[in-house]
Formats: C-alpha cells, sequence, structure tokens
C-alpha cells in the first residue's frame, strides 16, 4: 500500500509543479504585454487635449470603474473638484458620458 500513496502522491504533485510552472508564464506574458501598453500611450496627445495631470488620474481612474466618490476618495479632494475634472474631460474629448470618453482615450492611445 505504501507504494501506492508514494506513486499517486507524487503524480498530484507532478501535476500541481506543472500548474504552477504554467501560471508563471502566463503571469510573465501579461505583464509584459501591460508594460507594452504602457509604452504606447501617445502623451503628445495628451499635451494636444491639454489634459492636465490631475484630469489624467481622474480619467485613469474612471477606466478602473470608479465612481466620482471612489475617486474623490482615493486622490483626497471633494466629489464637487472631481465632477469638474470629469467635466472637463468630456469637453477635452468630446464626450457625452464617462464610458464614451474611456472609449475615445483608449482609441486616441492615451489610456
Amino acid at each position: 500500500m505504501m507504494s501506492g500513496d508514494i506513486t499517486l502522491e507524487f503524480i498530484i504533485s507532478t501535476i500541481a509543479i506543472v500548474f504552477f510552472l504554467i501560471g508563471i508564464y502566463i503571469n510573465k506574458r501579461t505583464l509584459a504585454k501591460r508594460t507594452n501598453e504602457i509604452t504606447d500611450i501617445d502623451h503628445s496627445k495628451i499635451k494636444a487635449l491639454d489634459i492636465s495631470d490631475r484630469e489624467y488620474e481622474v480619467l485613469i481612474l474612471i477606466a478602473e470603474g470608479l465612481s466620482n466618490r471612489e475617486i474623490a476618495d482615493r486622490l483626497f479632494l471633494t466629489e464637487s473638484t472631481i465632477k469638474t475634472h470629469v467635466s472637463n474631460l468630456l469637453l477635452k474629448l468630446g464626450a457625452k458620458r464617462r464610458t464614451q470618453a474611456i472609449q475615445m482615450a483608449k482609441a486616441e492611445n492615451i489610456l
């Protein structure tokens, strides 16, 4: 019985190691892809649209799906200030809604 248990444990351990290595491989590919995406951001387009650093921070947080309240809490600003930044972003990007602003920002390679 002892050798049967050891064989089963060896098979299970081997499978676990294989899945662990696959996970590491996938994680490295995902991180490499994200790094490439970050370098593809068109900073000249951000300047051309006259988007301030703070507005750009707000745009990133909108893209993460945060509400105005959550963005305000994260940036230590008032919700009113965030609404102003969002309004400015919508105007500068020519968007009517936050979701449209995100789509346009991605199309312009600024997100």
